[in-house]
């Protein structure tokens, strides 16, 4: 298997916040990128670079919700190797809160939309590419799009200043075979664009169909550690440093993090492979109804669950998650 071309963003913080409202010590942040940067992860996504005046909930989320330039460089005052990355959402950002690159301390932004919104994603990148940033296009709930929809978004993307285009796994219910269709009609739409990948662990396949997209050509893999993020979380970081065929990668310097820390804040938030998501990941819908019956007394009625998923005229109350 060759991944020597691959790279990994590590998503600890900005995905692993959606499970504890970024809820993260400065200690938890500065060992994590410590470890990273020894370990040879080429990015550390830091949170959210979304605007607090254009979002709600700026008082209850921690501060990696709605990143700021200089408190971050407070917490990471000495870059090492290791790149920082932040998330944007279409209509969360304003644009005068984003620094050129060079006064910055984020290097990769990436913009996060629906298929519907692709057209809006692109001028937003455009406006970071002429800051200096390097970027992403993340198109969520692919597993939901239409064939002519995702023809007509290439055909805009080709033209676009966007670095890389990723295939993202939003409700973890693609499997192996989904995941090389996809590749090669991302290859072949998007030849002049370098391909990434973010997978959810739905259906215990985050690992593998992070590989199988690796194998396949695909350069920048989306991990976070101990598999930290919503539902049923990521493709573990850890599982991906010791597997990819890279002689920068190592192991060891992620070991000490997941003892101190991932730990006893696993014992803290509930995150990873769960009946309820398995279900959800298997029906290729979003997981925040499983949430919502995690989040209730009925938690472990699996069967009652499934045949409510199956009827939804039933009305299954859903709570969206915060």
């Amino acid at each position: 298997m060759k991944t020597n071309h691959c790279k990994i963003i590590d998503c600890t913080i900005r995905d692993g916040g959606l499970v504890n409202q970024w809820d993260f010590s400065i200690e938890f942040v500065q060992d994590l990128y410590a470890s990273l940067n020894e370990a040879g992860v080429d990015y550390m996504e830091v949170g959210y670079k979304n605007s607090p005046k254009l979002l709600g909930g700026a008082d209850e989320a921690g501060p990696w919700r709605f990143l700021n330039d200089d408190f971050l460089r407070k917490v990471i005052p000495q870059k090492g190797t290791t790149k920082l990355s932040a998330l944007v959402d279409i209509g969360r950002v304003d644009e005068a809160d984003i620094l050129p690159r060079s006064e910055s301390m984020l290097d990769l932004i990436r913009v996060a939309c629906y298929i519907k919104d692709v057209d809006k994603a692109i001028e937003l990148i455009q406006m970071f590419h002429d800051r200096g940033y390097e970027t992403t296009l993340n198109i969520m709930a692919l597993s939901n799009v239409l064939e002519t929809d995702l023809n007509e978004a290439f055909e805009m993307i080709k033209e676009s200043s966007v670095d890389i285009v990723y295939i993202v796994d939003s409700y973890g219910s693609l499997d192996h075979n989904d995941i090389q269709y996809l590749v090669n009609k991302f290859k072949d739409a998007l030849p002049n664009k370098r391909l990434g990948v973010h997978t959810h662990n739905n259906m215990q396949l985050a690992f593998s169909n992070t590989l199988i997209a690796a194998e396949l050509g695909v350069e920048v893999l989306d991990a976070s550690v101990y598999g930290m993020g919503r539902g049923a979380g990521n493709c573990p970081t850890e599982s991906l440093l010791t597997h990819l065929k890279n002689s920068k990668f190592s192991l060891r310097p992620v070991l000490g993090f997941l003892t101190k820390h991932m730990i006893p804040m696993r014992e803290q938030w509930e995150w990873g492979y769960l009946i309820p998501y398995l279900i959800t990941g298997t029906l290729d819908e979003h997981p925040r109804s499983a949430m919502a019956l995690l989040a209730s007394s009925e938690r472990d009625q699996f069967t009652e669950f499934y045949d409510r998923m199956m009827t939804p005229e039933a009305g299954f109350p859903q709570k969206k998650p915060e």
